[in-house]
């Protein structure tokens, strides 16, 4: 019997990229459905909670998150440009935020094709890897999209037409993820357990093995 999960995920976040490409592989080695569930970065969705806490926080998620990747030989450096139009030295995030709304809408749609996964982690490469500059720029994302099964073109149609829809799916995501019980990203809910962060991947897999996880 096929597993179903629910991975719920930034495309701000450094963790869940550090996390994503471990999924999907978990994904094919075993029989198991991970459905993609976008959610809005905290910096757009909740900026208040984002600032309220120790000052030393960004610096230590810096410095983990290269250290994280280092330790799983996965590459990685901050997005240039990053997705949240966001002065870091004031903290001030800004008004209009064009590129985090455009790829956040285009990965819930993809998750309507049942290619979440596979979009985010392509996506998430070009954005988190360090290997590309610009990476909204030329036809980088279109060649992600092409490599995770999709049309570029076609999920900025749905993007435009179908906006407020798609931030309505985005909304309910981030209540499914409360409701299960955290607030934060990378999270895996199975079972109804929610499983957070890239530190959980290896107990999450542990559990679907006591509840039946198999490999295909």
């Amino acid at each position: 019997m096929t597993l179903q999960a629910d991975l719920f995920f930034s495309f701000r976040s450094p963790y869940s990229y550090l996390a994503i490409g471990r999924y999907r592989a978990m994904a094919e080695e075993y029989d198991l459905d991970i459905s993609l569930r976008t959610v809005w970065p905290i910096a757009i969705r909740d900026p208040d909670i984002l600032f309220s806490g120790n000052p030393a926080a960004p610096r230590y998620i810096l410095m983990d998150s290269m250290r994280v990747a280092e330790f799983h030989n996965i590459p990685y450096r901050w997005p240039r440009p990053d997705p949240v139009n966001q002065n870091l030295m004031t903290r001030e995030i800004a008004k209009e935020q064009p590129l985090i709304r455009r790829i956040c809408r285009l990965g819930q749609a993809a998750s309507r094709r049942g290619k979440g996964l596979e979009f985010a982690d392509e996506v998430s490469r070009i954005i988190f890897s360090g290997e590309v500059d610009g990476w909204d720029e030329g036809d980088h994302l279109a060649q992600a999209a092409q490599r995770a099964g999709l049309d570029l073109a076609e999920l900025d149609a749905e993007v435009l037409r179908d906006a407020d829809a798609l931030d309505a799916e985005i909304a309910a995501n981030q209540d499914a993820l409360e409701a299960a019980g955290h607030w934060g990203v990378p999270t895996l809910v199975f079972d109804g357990e929610p499983f957070f962060g890239q530190d959980r991947i290896e107990m999450a897999r542990w559990r679907m093995e006591q509840k039946g996880l198999v490999e295909r």
